[in-house]
Order: C-alpha cells, then structure tokens, then sequence
C-alpha cells in the first residue's frame, strides 16, 4: 500500500511538473507574439502563468530557453498540422490538391489573424535563425517533405527528388514571408476561403515550375 501511494504521489507531482510547464510555455508565447522577444521580461512570463520566477529555473534554466522551448512547441505544432494534410491527401491527388494541403495550416492562421498569427510570424522569425535543438523537429520536416513528394513525383516525373525538394522549400519559405510581410495582416480581413483560392496557384505554381497544373 505504502508503494501504491509513493507511486501515485510520484504521478501527482508529474501531473503538476507538467501543468506548470505547459502553462509557461503558453504564457511565454503569447508575451512574445505581443511584444517579440526583446519585450518579454521573466516577471511577466510567470505573473502570467500563476507560476514563480523558481519554476523557470527548474524547469528550463533560463528566459531563454523557455521562450525558445515555446516557439519550438508552436512549430511543431504547426508541421503536425502540415502533415495531418499532406498525409490525407489520396494517391490521385493534383498539384492544386497538394498546394492546398500544404498551404492550409498557414491560411488558418492568416486568417484567423489576431493571436494565432501572431504566433506564426513570432516562429517564422526565429525560423530565419533556428536556435539549437530544433534539430530534434528534424523528422518532422523530412515527413512533410515526404508528404509533398508523393505527389509530385507522379505528376513531375521528368524532374529529379533535390529539384523537388528544393521547390517544396521554396513554397514553405513563400508561406513563412506571408506570416511576416504586412500581407500577412490584409489577408486576416479575408476568409480562409478566398485566402486558399488567391494562394493556392501560388503555391502551386512554385511546385509545378513550367510544367502544367493536373498534369
């Protein structure tokens, strides 16, 4: 009994390890979608999050990598979005399909506006200059990419995977320049709707190059 007891003790403690970790990493992203990362102060982080200036200590080390904790997580979550997409996409799917699965995470965001764009510029910034550890999300990029690959291999035959590859890349940085440029905040006045239908044959025309839609 005594054992079952540690051991539920031991969970509890987990259980509240990670609420405090959550709610720093969530407090952390919302100040620096507001202010950006010059702005953030630790005070402020933890006021916001019920937690005191020890948890950060504890649970990350540093302002620093909390924040850079926080902005990882929001990218993350944001390729398992991308993903989620790419990988309902069917084996007869056209490049228009594609550019619309690879698109949509961002199109939510731009026009949901407010917060949730905020937060994709916030990572689109960093992801200018990744800082150390984001090497971890590498798999993730590698799926998506391999997501987008298996569609534009079928339809792009004639062009080999590093042009691909290089192509899906450049759609992703097109996205990213949305989040960051003041198109980004015009097109939040738009539906999603009308964002897909004006980004989509951008999109897909960075994947096509010179060959032809639904080829």
């Amino acid at each position: 009994m005594a054992r079952v007891e540690r051991v539920e003790k031991t969970d509890l403690r987990r259980e509240a390890g990670q609420r405090t970790r959550d709610g720093l990493q969530t407090a952390a992203l919302e100040m620096l979608a507001q202010r950006g990362q010059e702005g953030v102060t630790l005070r402020e982080i933890t006021d916001r999050a019920g937690a005191n200036v020890a948890a950060v200590s504890y649970h990350y080390g540093s302002l620093k990598a909390l924040c850079d904790s926080a902005i990882e997580h929001a990218l993350e979550r944001y390729l398992d979005a991308k993903i989620l997409e790419l990988d309902a996409l069917g084996p007869t799917a056209t490049l228009q399909e594609l550019a619309a699965a690879f698109a949509r995470p961002m199109v939510r965001a731009l026009a949901a506006g407010g917060q949730d764009l905020a937060v994709m510029r916030t990572v689109a910034r960093v992801g200018i200059d990744p800082p150390q550890g984001w090497d971890r999300l590498d798999g993730k990029f590698d799926q998506s990419r391999r997501g987008a690959l298996r569609v534009l291999t079928v339809h792009l035959p004639e062009v080999d995977e590093q042009e691909l590859i290089f192509r899906t890349r450049c759609a992703a940085g097109l996205l990213n320049w949305l989040a960051l440029a003041p198109i980004g905040v015009e097109l939040a006045a738009m539906s999603a709707e009308q964002i897909e239908r004006w980004l989509v044959p951008v999109v897909a025309g960075a994947f096509r190059g010179d060959a032809v839609v639904g080829r």
